[in-house]
């Protein structure tokens, strides 16, 4: 019998469920999809999850599924304080794996820590903890140090270490004598050398143990009973569907324009001629998520980039029907005017989120002269930009949007140019074959290119 997958996301208010038939075929089907409220609050998730479920065989009839899988952002996610040695090396490359990854990260620091910082520590209730620090052979007391504060707090959350390879033993004494054994993961350094990044390992872990203690969040003790396989974080699974196109189509930029964030993932090793200028490494695959770009919950923000009359302007709107617009917002555009309202702000989005992600050209001085570098993020090979998410799904403007990304540079941002391919995620389920792509690869694959119209 063919295979059949369930997949949940469950969102901070919202729980989508799509069905996937004959994944273990050459011919996938997406069957269709429903939603309903989040019930992390009424302290049990599946009652939201049952209700959607039961909003889809309403729909579509009777579902068989083999593998129930999920993703999830709600109960805050996978909530992560960072800690590091110098920040532009082990704290960047240790954030960088927490964002790939799909975290939100509460808080980050640098250095040893300190009782100010310790308290707002306290005040953020984590869910895991990641430490870095020293590449490897190189500063060890750092890492050793914020270990035992951290394990004092008895926060009694899961560690990932990361850090020089030569503290590992002396960690995992450190747990021993505390008998916390089962709450420490020791994976690679994130920055084993001054030249080179190495954040994948220590993204997989993350996942791992997110998967291992999701059930701790709140309302989501029962989660195991409604999932059978894998539940990782929205955002992470989001970039797993990125590189999967990637593996096809190289180059990718992935755009999620939402009602709180807007998340920008790439996966591209650049240019040779820019990489051969860099003054810093880069990972491969990276995520960017900007917490005051949103849509919706946000939306102030970005009204706060224009004056009115340009808004007006760009929304094509008198002044008068502006206010009203703005005095009205809704999350889901209801009319033509608040449709182009909602299309010039989540152009500002695009805009503000990728030169956010981009990488400069930076001018050096020498006795000699002048000399140029880059720092950042590389983009200028990027082929392919795809849409996802609630804004670049629904909104018409979406693609447009998009194709103008070229043509929104500054000049000195390492931003894609001008030829790009531009895609829509037109069932809204990338996030969903992410997860599904652990199981089912090649049927993933083959649902996200019909999503996209390849």
């Amino acid at each position: 019998m063919p295979e059949n997958a369930l997949v949940y996301e469950i969102g901070s208010t919202t729980t989508l469920v799509n069905y996937f038939t004959d994944v273990d075929t050459e011919h996938p089907r997406f069957a269709g999809g429903a939603q309903a409220p989040t019930s992390v609050d009424q302290g049990d998730v599946t009652i939201g999850l049952l209700e959607a479920r039961d909003a889809l065989e309403a729909q579509i009839g009777s579902i068989n599924p083999t593998k129930v899988l999920a993703t999830s952002s709600a109960a805050g996610g996978l909530r992560m304080s960072v800690h590091g040695l110098v920040h532009d090396m082990t704290v960047k490359a240790a954030k960088e794996a927490a964002l790939g990854a799909g975290a939100n990260i509460t808080f980050l620091t640098s250095g040893k820590l300190r009782r100010t910082e310790l308290r707002q520590i306290k005040e953020r209730k984590p869910n895991i903890f990641l430490i870095a620090g020293g590449v490897d052979f190189g500063e060890r007391d750092t890492a050793l140090h914020n270990i035992e504060l951290l394990l004092n707090l008895d926060l009694g959350i899961p560690f990932i270490y990361a850090g020089n390879i030569e503290n590992q033993e002396e960690i995992r004494l450190m747990f021993e004598e505390k008998g916390r054994e089962g709450d420490l993961f020791l994976c690679e350094n994130v920055y084993p050398r001054l030249d080179q990044l190495n954040v994948e390992p220590t993204r997989a872990v993350i996942q791992d143990v997110f998967e291992a203690h999701i059930t701790q969040a709140k309302g989501m003790a029962k989660i195991r009973e409604a999932v059978d396989s894998h539940v990782i974080p929205t955002p992470g699974s989001v970039m797993l569907a990125t590189k999967l196109l990637a593996e096809e189509f190289q180059d990718v930029l992935t755009l999620d324009v939402g009602g709180a964030t807007s998340d920008v993932h790439s996966v591209t090793s650049g240019s040779e001629e820019i990489a051969s200028i860099s003054i810093s490494p880069e990972p491969e695959a990276k995520r960017t998520v900007e917490g005051d770009l949103g849509l919706f919950i946000n939306r102030e923000n970005l009204l706060g980039y224009f004056v009115p009359e340009k808004l007006a302007q760009e929304a094509d709107l008198a002044i008068e029907a502006l206010q009203y617009e703005i005095e009205h917002f809704h999350p889901i555009p209801q009319t033509p005017e608040a449709v182009r309202l909602s299309c010039a702000l989540a152009r500002k989005a695009v805009e503000l989120s990728v030169t956010r992600h981009a990488g400069q050209f930076l001018d050096f001085y020498y006795s000699g002269g002048k000399r140029q570098g880059a720092q950042g993020k590389d983009l200028t090979m990027i082929r392919l930009v795809v849409g996802t998410g609630g804004a670049l799904t629904r909104l018409p403007c979406a693609k447009q949007i998009m194709e103008d990304i070229p043509s929104m540079n500054k000049g000195d941002r390492l931003f894609p140019r001008e030829g790009i391919r531009v895609l829509v995620d037109r069932e809204y389920i990338m996030a969903s074959l992410g997860v599904l792509s652990m199981e089912y690869p090649e049927a993933a694959l083959i649902l996200l290119k019909n999503s996209l119209g390849i």
